[in-house]
């Protein structure tokens, strides 16, 4: 037997866990440092933005609706989504802790695809809402009560939970008895399993199946929502209150643009197996990851008058305690 065929034997029988993976981050990108202080400095905003949304809705009883229960959903997942991803890329690269462990890298990988996925599904749950509202708005009240919201929202968490659960525990099936250098600025699903030595096609498979189920299956049920919107709005006669049913689906639709477009044209990238530099797809993936959830409150506070009026009635009587 010959001594490749030997090893290639050993590699085959022999399944290596490793201590950790290492985060090769930027490697060509000058003075990185700065970018995740940037990174940084937007996790922050994030997290006062969202804690504000959450506030205003939790303490503000006329804002106890179907709708803001998603809006609130929203805030919490953007504050999940960035929590699982920001402090640890901080701890990664500004305070040199590059080798991460083996389970906090499968538990990363788990949580980050788990809120990204998250944050599709409440895009399409906000999608469900404005759909009742608008095509049935005499029977909204009884078809789309607080409690079936509610409920709407968990069946919304259980479905990425299952897949992402399924996609991340395959990781931990892969031996690496080669290179255990990541080529992301995270514990990344993907190029954490294209290091191994093991036959991945059954992660490629998951990972494929899993940008389907939880992106392009709500993406396409979002388009099919406002297609039914659309509809409903051509039968208002009056062209006022077809511009007013429309402004209260004008936050949502810019959401989903934030969240779906550069998502989806780095997975894309990646699914057709194009060749991207470390740098560019880190640049791009840590970027899409923090803005929706920086701009989900900013877009919501601006553009949505009950926000507006529960924060004016904030400054006023705070102005009036001040004053007595």
């Amino acid at each position: 037997m010959s001594s490749e065929t030997t090893t290639a034997s050993v590699l085959n029988t022999t399944f290596v866990r490793p201590d950790g993976f290492y985060i090769r981050g930027f490697y060509a990108l000058q003075h990185s440092n700065y970018y995740f202080i940037f990174l940084g400095v937007l996790y922050v905003v994030t997290l006062i933005g969202n804690f504000l949304i959450m506030s205003i809705i939790w303490f503000a009883q006329s804002l106890h609706t179907p709708k803001y229960f998603g809006v609130f959903s929203l805030a919490l997942v953007d504050v999940s989504y960035s929590t699982t991803l920001i402090p640890k890329s901080l701890d990664v690269f500004l305070f040199g802790n590059r080798i991460v462990e083996y389970n906090s890298c499968i538990a990363q990988i788990f949580f980050v695809d788990y809120f990204s996925a998250m944050e599709s599904y409440t895009l399409l749950v906000l999608a469900y809402d404005r759909l009742i509202a608008i095509c049935f708005p005499l029977r909204c009240k009884t078809i789309n009560s607080n409690t079936k919201m509610i409920l709407v929202i968990i069946i919304s968490w259980t479905i990425p939970f299952t897949v992402v659960f399924t996609m991340a525990y395959y990781i931990t099936r892969l031996s690496y008895c080669k290179s255990t250098i990541v080529n992301s600025y995270f514990c990344d699903h993907g190029p954490v399993f294209k290091i191994t030595c093991s036959d991945y096609s059954v992660n490629w498979f998951l990972a494929s199946f899993c940008v389907v189920a939880l992106y392009f299956v709500p993406l396409a049920l979002i388009m099919l929502s406002y297609l039914c919107i659309l509809v409903a709005l051509l039968k208002i006669a009056n062209t006022d209150g077809r511009i007013k049913a429309f402004k209260t689906c004008t936050s949502h639709l810019i959401l989903v643009a934030i969240f779906y477009v550069p998502f989806l044209v780095t997975n894309l990238i990646a699914w057709i197996n194009v060749n991207v530099d470390t740098d560019t797809r880190s640049l791009n993936t840590s970027l899409s990851a923090t803005i929706p959830p920086l701009l989900n409150p900013i877009i919501y506070t601006l553009k949505t008058d009950e926000i507006m009026q529960q924060i004016k009635k904030y400054i006023r009587n705070r102005k009036i305690a001040f004053s007595a």
